[in-house]
């Protein structure tokens, strides 16, 4: 076992535990209010003999972590906290969270799930459509993190750190936003979330599924619980399994289209003017430089693009590099039935090649080669003029997904 430091929300140092190979998929405890990392230790042992490498984070607050000086404890710094943890870690775990920190979790991977995790379980979550839900919740939560005898596991200052009734209807919406795949294990005998409650909120995930579990005490994301890890592990394994798809000629080409999507790429949009002096163009982001003396570059052109026709024939194309509020010309460039060029700013350049305004980067260039390549044709094309923005960031594509560029 290592025990390894991250820096959280404003600095506050959080500590974990990590155990399992590096080579192995990750999973990331997160343990309730008014617990450590410490509850997790049986579950983390079978998670590692399950080839699985795991990471049991303290909330801050909470065991090894700090305890702010300045007493913050609101419900933002705590999601910000696992945010910057999950940016640290530089592979997508799978989240288990347990009671609170299944609210943080929830709340954290809301938004841009895809690029910080891989998937969720969320252990009895508080969850509840009555008028005294709140209240209940409230009460649990005050009683979690009082000081017991002895030396309490966690900041007593956080008892009154939360208002359970504004966090409750903060969270109301929050199971539609969660595009992870994501088990809630729900215990029938759980006094935070009724039976009704747990199936409406997994009825609300995109990709949710609902374990029941009737012979369990009130909360049973503890230590003692065999049970929680058979239906984790079984989950792990059928939705984030252990090994990587692998593609062969012949098989499933979606296959073949996942793997060349985790290489990260830019987006362009490729213009030209059509023999009747119409600007068209398309997205595409198979882009890349091929010489610097003669200056030469290249782009991929579906043969099934309406566009391919007039870009095989143009004299002149130009190559625009999007920037990161472009992402809606992206988009209209890569559908159909919409005029593109009368919602983009655009301009001819110097070599009367459409130009759109704003991007990160433009290349106006003479057509030097046309390449056949399977379903596809490679565009070369001889750089005439070239300008570029460098106070802008770039527009990426990854996995399928748009994303942004995080300085580190």
């Amino acid at each position: 076992m290592t025990t390894v430091q991250y820096r959280g929300f404003a600095g506050v140092r959080l500590e974990a535990d990590i155990i399992g190979s590096e080579n192995d998929p990750a999973v990331l405890l997160l343990h309730g209010a008014g617990q450590t990392r410490a509850v997790w230790a049986r579950l983390a042992d079978a998670l590692e003999q399950a080839g699985r490498r795991v990471i049991s984070l303290d909330l801050r607050g909470h065991g090894g972590s700090e305890w702010p000086a300045d007493g913050r404890y609101d419900f933002d710094a705590m999601v910000e906290d696992l945010r910057a943890v999950l940016a640290q870690l530089g592979t997508r775990p799978v989240v288990v969270a347990s009671t609170f920190g299944g609210w943080i979790a929830s709340a954290a991977l809301a938004r841009d799930a895809a690029l910080l995790a891989s998937g969720l379980v969320l252990v009895d979550l508080p969850v509840g459509g009555d008028s005294g839900a709140a209240l209940r919740i409230g009460e649990w939560l005050h009683d979690a993190v009082s000081p017991g005898p002895g030396q309490p596991a966690c900041d007593p200052r956080l008892a009154d750190a939360f208002d359970t009734a504004a966090l409750a209807e903060r969270l109301a919406d929050v199971a539609g936003t969660i595009t992870l795949p994501t088990l809630y294990i729900h215990g029938l005998t759980s006094d935070l979330a009724s039976r009704a409650d747990a199936a409406s909120f997994v009825n609300r995930l995109p990709d949710g599924e609902l374990v029941e579990v009737e012979d369990t005490a009130p909360r049973f994301a503890d230590d003692g619980s065999d049970t929680l890890g058979a239906y984790l592990i079984d989950f792990l394994e059928r939705r984030v399994p252990r090994e990587s798809p692998a593609y062969r000629a012949g098989s499933d080409a979606r296959t073949f289209r996942d793997a060349l999507g985790c290489f990260a790429t830019g987006v362009t949009v490729v213009t030209a003017i059509d023999p009747d002096g119409v600007p068209i163009g398309l997205t595409a982001n198979s882009f890349t430089s091929v010489s610097l003396d003669p200056p030469l570059l290249l782009v991929c052109i579906a043969n099934s693009s309406g566009s391919a026709a007039i870009l095989r024939g143009a004299d002149h194309f130009a190559v625009n590099v999007l920037q990161i509020g472009q992402q809606p010309t992206s988009n209209r460039f890569a559908g159909k039935g919409e005029d593109r060029f009368a919602a983009t700013p655009w301009e001819i350049g110097e070599f009367g090649t459409p130009v759109l305004v704003g991007s990160l980067g433009s290349f106006e260039c003479a057509r030097d080669a046309v390449h056949e390549g399977g379903d596809h044709f490679i565009l070369v094309g001889r750089v005439l003029k070239a300008i570029f923005e460098p106070r802008r960031d770039p527009l990426l594509y990854f996995r399928g997904k748009y994303r942004k560029l995080h300085f580190v």
